[in-house]
């Protein structure tokens, strides 16, 4: 947004070949009774937020879409594990209408308060269970004013509606638990009138017409984070290329847009090869970007593989949110408190295309930030990038500005050669995982050899402005 490692997408696929084992015993350690899972996931920020007691590997979601009345009618499957002997669990749901839902194939007990949905199986569940829960569910789903402010969840558009989840906003459009932290692949079929375009993450697998509505089906076949999970309807153009290692582009725009959004088709496979070459390998099965006509939202969002852009961007939105495929979709916060980890370093991604590009160097970008004079500077000081202090501030300026400004002092502390190869073990190590801020500081010194504790502390955990004499 802007204004772990490949043994787990292994752990993935070994649960879904175990799809539908849900175990009739209560068994956890000996002795141990069924208890409900918690209805939080235990984040700072959003306290209310996600789940536990279970691990999601897979998202199944098949929904209909009348954009006319603005009408959702979906069935999600989703495929977990239980983390603990479950005599209950919840997932996060905002707004629509459950008819019914099933766990293992046998009817389960549903019960709401607020945005979550809680479901009691027949049976307990065992620890280390593979479970499938089906919910049928139906409704107007809603577009939500989050904490600080903008809007998300499902949007509708001039012709159509786009589904933006961050960081709360999927739960208006599927029932799942909806932090970060828990990560899953997804398939997801979509059925609109056949005159509409249906886009989702990763690889599109199949179309269906039949009589006058058309199916799209799309697989994400990386882990990926729910806030990151989209599904955009509307009218599009549509082209496809590679880039120069073969990685397949998809690209949707709006007709509204394409006359300001000249080279798409040539700048996204750039980037996609230039950041390859700073953070290393790309970490998904193909890329690209949806370009709509919302021009009233005012932001951007990277939602996994194909980032979404309000109207045309320009060039360094680009390098932004296609840098988030590396910090933040692939290598993920553990919690929001870490926001910075996305935010800044697609930050710092756009100061480092800049210098690359000749256009200024990141020396100078980070002494206008330090300054003031930068147009994106201002508020930078208001709160350390490591600490937000509110849900409602955790997309301020200097989780984004200040955030890049430590990263460049570290860059200038350690030099290029160490800087680079921590970014590109940074993003290896974790690929598809989960992160906090102090395994970022660990590798840093690890690689560099250096004690940075003075460094991070005054730069992303101190909030007095720093003094550079």
């Amino acid at each position: 947004m802007r204004s772990a490692r490949l043994s787990r997408v292994a752990l993935f696929t070994v649960l879904l070949l175990t799809v539908g084992t849900t175990c009739t015993s209560s068994g956890g350690r000996p002795g141990e009774a069924a208890r409900p899972g918690a209805a939080s996931a235990g984040d700072a920020l959003f306290p209310a937020l996600g789940n536990r007691g279970y691990d999601v590997a897979h998202y199944a979601l098949t929904l209909d879409y009348v954009p006319e009345t603005n009408e959702l009618t979906g069935t999600a499957v989703i495929t977990a594990r239980a983390e603990q002997p479950l005599s209950r669990f919840s997932l996060d749901l905002a707004g629509l209408s459950v008819r019914d839902a099933s766990i293992g194939g046998t009817d389960a007990e549903v019960s709401r308060k607020k945005n979550k949905l809680t479901l009691t199986p027949a049976h307990p569940l065992r620890t280390g269970a593979t479970f499938t829960t089906t919910i049928h569910y139906s409704g107007t789903p809603k577009m939500i004013t989050d904490a600080g402010g903008g809007v998300e969840g499902w949007i509708e558009t001039d012709d159509g509606a786009a589904a933006l989840g961050e960081p709360t906003g999927s739960m208006t459009w599927f029932p799942g638990n909806h932090h970060p932290s828990d990560k899953a692949l997804y398939d997801i079929t979509v059925t609109v009138p056949e005159d509409y375009t249906a886009i989702s993450n990763g690889e599109l697998t199949g179309m269906r017409h039949k009589g006058s509505r058309t199916t799209w089906r799309w697989h994400m076949g990386e882990p990926m984070a729910g806030y990151v999970a989209t599904v955009v309807v509307g009218s599009f153009d549509i082209s496809t290329t590679t880039t120069t290692r073969g990685l397949p582009v998809y690209i949707a725009i709006d007709p509204d847009e394409v006359q300001d959004s000249p080279g798409m088709t040539e700048l996204i496979p750039e980037i996609i090869d230039w950041a390859s070459s700073r953070f290393g390998r790309y970490p998904f099965a193909g890329t690209g970007a949806i370009v709509d006509h919302l021009p009233d939202l005012e932001y951007a969002l990277e939602t996994q593989t194909k980032p979404y852009f309000e109207k045309a961007p320009d060039e360094t939105l680009v390098v932004h949110e296609l840098a988030h495929q590396w910090f933040g979709n692939s290598v993920t916060p553990s919690s929001w408190q870490d926001m910075w980890l996305n935010e800044g370093f697609a930050t710092y991604a756009e100061w480092l295309w800049q210098e690359d590009q000749g256009d200024t160097t990141a020396d100078e970008i980070f002494e206008a930030f330090y300054d003031g004079t930068h147009p994106e500077s201002e508020g930078i000081w208001d709160f350390p990038p490591a600490r937000p202090p509110s849900a409602g501030q955790v997309s301020d300026s200097p989780v984004y500005g200040r955030g890049a400004m430590a990263l460049h002092r570290l860059r200038e502390t350690v030099g290029d050669r160490h800087f680079f190869a921590i970014l590109k073990t940074w993003t290896k190590r974790h690929r598809f995982g989960n992160v906090h801020t102090s395994q970022f500081i660990e590798l840093c010194e690890k690689e560099s050899g250096m004690d940075l504790t003075g460094l991070f502390e005054t730069w992303i955990y101190s909030k007095e402005k720093p003094n550079l004499a």
